[in-house]
């Protein structure tokens, strides 16, 4: 996909399922996408609430949930669900 269709896509699904994830986890979340999914599956957003944690949104809820599974084995300590 060129990048216009790739925002276009995304554009389609958004806001998607979305995750919260601590200020610091930012590199560890890019790089489970990157790893595990596509890039048209998922996005992310920094800084989204007032302690500056950020989010990440996907596509599909079974994703969310893999996603969701795994960064609270990263960090047990900063509790979230999808949104």
């Amino acid at each position: 996909m060129t990048p216009q269709e790739l925002n276009d896509y995304k554009m389609r699904w958004r806001p998607g399922y979305k995750v919260q994830v601590d200020v610091d986890s930012d590199v560890w979340g890019k790089n489970y996408c990157r790893k595990h999914l596509e890039r048209h599956q998922w996005t992310f957003d920094k800084h989204t609430y007032p302690d500056d944690s950020h989010t990440f949104a996907f596509e599909q809820l079974e994703v969310a949930l893999a996603f969701l599974k795994s960064y609270n084995i990263h960090n047990p300590k900063f509790c979230t669900g999808i949104k």
